[in-house]
């Protein structure tokens, strides 16, 4: 059934080993079944909503430290969903990625979205938004399509996970992410790959053959983009 079915996690470093064995980890469920971080965590440690209203989400809170690390990169690389890449295969991803996914023109919504993190360093994601002119009505989600094709792309990445805190210094919410590129994250030798894109592409599909061995070629697919 392939490498997954003996891992279970139960803590943050134990997500962390996980990202490291399999390489490539989406953290909810997507295009192949059980290869996902939220489907690896032990029963106890899964999404519970409280009576209160609260939750509680053990995953949701690991995702931070795990993130700042600097050992993964994280966005939403898989379909649009997020999840995690290690830097043993970030250097292939972003090398095919970014062959499919040109360099934006720098009038385009994304190219100016570049020139932004890349000047201000990093951002949250609404006020990002608000620096590229998209604060009105309904344009979260426009603006929000275009952040996410650039993280698909490799070109832009999550660096931390910012939260509001209450009067008494505790923090609520979902949090907001801390947007920049990988560039300045890990440096540009960590985004260049030496390999031709169909190398890293098939690097990519071998490894994950291996791994998910009862996936088809078309979730393979998706998982590499």
């Amino acid at each position: 059934m392939g490498v997954i079915m003996d891992i279970e996690i139960h803590s943050c470093p134990e997500l962390m080993e996980a990202v490291e064995r399999l390489g490539l980890l989406p953290l909810l469920a997507g295009s192949v079944p059980g290869f996902s971080a939220d489907e690896l965590v032990a029963p106890e440690c899964r999404y519970v909503k409280k009576d209160d209203g609260g939750w509680d989400w053990p995953l949701w809170d690991w995702k931070g430290p795990a993130v700042t690390e600097g050992r993964f990169a994280y966005g939403k690389f898989f379909g649009g969903k997020a999840g995690f890449v290690s830097m043993e295969w970030w250097p292939d991803l972003c090398n095919y990625r970014r062959s499919r996914h040109p360099q934006p023109d720098e009038e385009s919504i994304e190219g100016i979205v570049l020139e932004i993190l890349q000047t201000n360093g990093s951002m949250i994601t609404r006020e990002l938004r608000a620096a590229c002119g998209f604060d009105g009505a309904k344009m979260r989600s426009r603006f929000d399509a275009y952040v996410t094709r650039l993280q698909t792309a490799c070109r832009v990445v999550t660096e931390d996970f910012i939260y509001p805190t209450d009067r008494h210094g505790n923090r609520y919410g979902w949090g907001w992410a801390l947007l920049t590129t990988p560039e300045q994250l890990f440096g540009r030798e960590k985004c260049h790959c030496r390999r031709t894109p169909e190398e890293s592409r098939r690097r990519l599909h071998d490894h994950l053959k291996k791994t998910l061995p009862h996936a088809t070629e078309k979730q393979l697919g998706k998982l590499t983009g």
